[in-house]
């Protein structure tokens, strides 16, 4: 079953690189064609488990853990991808496809085979499942209206929201790897995430002394990202910005911190990007922090964070073999933002 999955995998990341590159298509439209696509394939049974209100309070109950560990019911919600058959499977990855760009999608779905390896390395341990990921719907998905979807996992939390048919949301943004990277086997030497971590330690080491000050934290690296898997993100825990500043830089270091924060955000395709960057500079105000050692293996945290968003990466679990990287929107997670301003021009 794993290798029939992951050959549908497969066929969908080659869909999506033509289909992204070939010619430049409205995200909403893709998006609600791909929702509407999936909806149409579900029975009623299905649709009872997959489509929520937009104001469900699933909605905001996200989580980057293994079924198992959610209190109190030990699964997600949604409707999950051990219960399609092979057309919705495709379905579902077409929707997860139509929000990503090429490498986004590819990490995703490599983010999804890393439970095959980890069932391997687990004596076949059953939490460890690819077919275990789930996708919700919020609202009614239109054109001009605003709703919502997710695509989750062990590993893996995707959440857009659309407001008015018009802006995005993209956060909270979750990709985790274990093991960050495979040290044997057919895939030895994979590391879906190692932009994230190799640009970071790189840009840490060449810091002077003075800089070095400014941006590494004394103590010991957390056991995971501060934030966890909280609703919000509290600008407050964050206040006031520790590390160093962008402009304490120079240029060759403020080139690899640009490119360390596009590790995260381009994820998603650029139309997307260029919407929620109209709205909110995404370099405006950065400071970097790094907390814990510089040697690999050993543990280390890090985070970026600007006036809006915050980018956290944790690398302390399983030997130093364990990532959790996430992008949050201290205001905007789940579309709060727009979705206020949506409500305001409503009523």
């Amino acid at each position: 079953m794993f290798k029939k999955y992951l050959l549908l995998i497969i066929i969908a990341i080659s869909h999506n690189v033509i289909a992204h590159e070939s010619h430049d298509n409205d995200p909403v439209q893709d998006m609600v064609s791909a929702a509407n696509n999936f909806i149409s394939s579900l029975s009623k049974e299905q649709k009872a488990k997959a489509i929520f209100n937009s104001t469900d309070d699933h909605r905001e109950g996200w989580y980057f853990i293994p079924d198992k560990f959610i209190k109190p019911l030990g699964e997600r919600k949604g409707l999950v991808i051990k219960r399609m058959n092979q057309q919705q499977r495709l379905l579902a990855h077409a929707l997860l496809a139509s929000a990503m760009s090429s490498d986004g999608y590819r990490q995703a779905a490599t983010v999804m085979t890393l439970e095959a390896i980890l069932h391997e390395l687990e004596n076949k341990n059953p939490i460890r499942d690819p077919e275990l990921y789930y996708v919700s719907i919020f609202g009614n998905p239109t054109l001009k209206g605003s709703w919502g979807w997710r695509f989750e996992g062990h590993h893996l939390s995707i959440n857009i929201n659309i407001a008015n048919g018009k802006s995005f949301a993209v956060t909270p943004s979750f990709y985790g790897t274990n093991p960050a990277r495979s040290s044997k086997g057919a895939f030895e030497g994979l590391e879906v995430l190692a932009e994230e971590q190799n640009l970071a330690r790189e840009l840490v080491k060449s810091f002077d002394a003075n800089q070095s000050k400014m941006a590494i934290l004394p103590g010991k690296a957390p056991a995971d990202i501060i934030t966890k898997q909280e609703r919000v993100a509290e600008r407050k825990t964050f206040m006031p910005p520790k590390g160093i500043p962008f402009n304490k830089l120079n240029e060759d270091q403020q080139q690899k911190l640009s490119t360390l924060i596009d590790s995260y955000t381009r994820k998603y395709r650029p139309e997307i990007l260029h919407e929620i960057y109209g709205r909110k500079k995404i370099h405006n105000n950065v400071y970097f922090a790094w907390i814990g050692s510089l040697k690999p293996g050993e543990g280390h945290y890090y985070r970026i964070q600007t006036n809006d968003f915050l980018f956290e990466y944790d690398n302390t679990q399983g030997g130093a073999n364990h990532v959790h990287a996430v992008w949050r929107d201290f205001d905007g997670d789940f579309g709060r933002d727009i979705l206020k301003e949506h409500h305001k021009e409503k009523h």
